[in-house]
């Protein structure tokens, strides 16, 4: 280790910019995972919101927000298969919004019934969570400058030309499609979005204790042909793969953090070779006195361990303000505790890799050498 730090310290310049090459990899992969993170949670977050044990949706839906219509009847008759304790109903579309100032925003109204689930933000009546209020709309506080209503409430608006109030608002339910999600009633939404009475578009299974969700789904597709039944599980994942892999948006990111794996790579690669080839006459004087391949392996593979150790550091440090700054702009941007030490491996194995030419090099130095004129 002395000796391979001798030799990274012999050229200072180099040894900074390789730091600086792997600072930015690895600023680009904990910075690129956030937002792939985020991404992710936000594109199930109304999904994972609700309490019910499972999904009964249109036939083909890939996620919750481009649904098709289902017959609402088909509630009732979830109720006549066995394990099946209560449903509920979601609906949701783009509806124009009416600002304050007269301007409009096209936002996702979503409306749901009251026992979808304690964490599902719906505009309930103070003292008594199982009344809502009517005409009232529920906004998350990321998009209340947006929509104009970041004032005191609550205040008038228009949903679809159609009067309506916003009375709260609510944390966690940032939109990552550029239209703000607001919540209202159930009974309200279908009306503001035209939705027929014999319509619905999501239903809720919550099941009887001890019943068997397998068998309890089973039951419900059995008679139910023509729609798809989902585990609350089985629906998430399948809306953050749509949204990962069908829109390019999640590729984008992905190939990002990639990226920026590759860039540390070619930097690391580069300088620790120049470093090696640089000091070919001393490691063919350690050959000649006597030094393993194993000697002059770890040599190596320690100078890219050290600059990857530096690299890693300065990384973290520059990093976490920066999370906290894209934050404020894209609120659903995730930075768990876990992502930076989970970039550590990967970042020794990007400089290990990297120092496999160097090695090679070295190790093909014949003794001799340092014998020549």
């Amino acid at each position: 280790m002395r000796l391979a730090w001798y030799n990274i310290a012999h050229d200072r310049t180099r040894f900074l910019v390789t730091v600086l090459g792997i600072t930015c990899a690895v600023f680009l992969m904990i910075f690129q995972g956030s937002i792939l993170l985020g991404f992710l949670q936000a594109s199930s977050r109304i999904i994972d919101s609700t309490d019910a044990d499972l999904w009964i949706t249109g036939r083909g839906v890939q996620c919750f927000e481009f649904p098709v219509s289902v017959e609402r009847r088909l509630g009732a008759i979830a109720h006549s298969v066995r394990g099946v304790d209560r449903t509920s109903r979601i609906c949701t579309r783009l509806v124009q919004f009416r600002k304050t100032d007269g301007s409009h925003q096209l936002v996702d109204l979503v409306g749901a019934d009251t026992d979808v689930g304690p964490q599902f933000p719906i505009p309930r009546m103070a003292g008594d969570s199982s009344a809502i209020e009517p005409e009232a709309l529920v906004v998350d506080k990321s998009n209340a400058e947006l929509l104009n209503v970041a004032v005191h409430l609550p205040l008038d608006v228009e949903v679809n030309e159609q009067r309506a109030h916003v009375v709260g608002e609510t944390t966690g339910f940032s939109s990552f499609l550029g239209s703000p999600y607001v919540f209202t009633s159930y009974a309200d939404a279908s009306r503001y979005i035209n939705l027929r009475p014999e319509e619905t578009m999501f239903i809720l299974v919550r099941l009887q204790a001890g019943a068997s969700i397998q068998n309890v789904r089973r039951g419900l597709q059995a008679r139910m042909p023509n729609v798809d039944v989902w585990t609350r599980e089985e629906f998430s994942r399948k809306a953050r793969f749509y949204w990962i892999t069908q829109t390019g948006a999640g590729g984008a990111i992905l190939t990002a953090a990639l990226l920026g794996f590759f860039i540390g790579l070619a930097v690391v690669s580069q300088s620790i070779y120049a470093t090696t080839m640089e000091n070919i006459e001393e490691f063919a004087t350690l050959k000649a006195l006597g030094a393993s391949n194993g000697f002059i392996r770890r040599v190596i593979i320690s100078q890219a361990v050290v600059c990857g150790i530096g690299g890693y550091i300065l990384g973290l440090l520059i990093t976490s303000p920066m999370i906290r700054a894209a934050q404020t702009n894209i609120p659903w941007v995730s930075a768990p505790s876990w992502l930076p030490l989970a970039t550590f491996l990967p970042t020794l194995a990007m400089c290990v890799s990297a120092s496999i030419i160097s090695v090679r090099a070295a190790m093909a130095v014949e003794p001799a050498k340092v014998f020549r004129a």
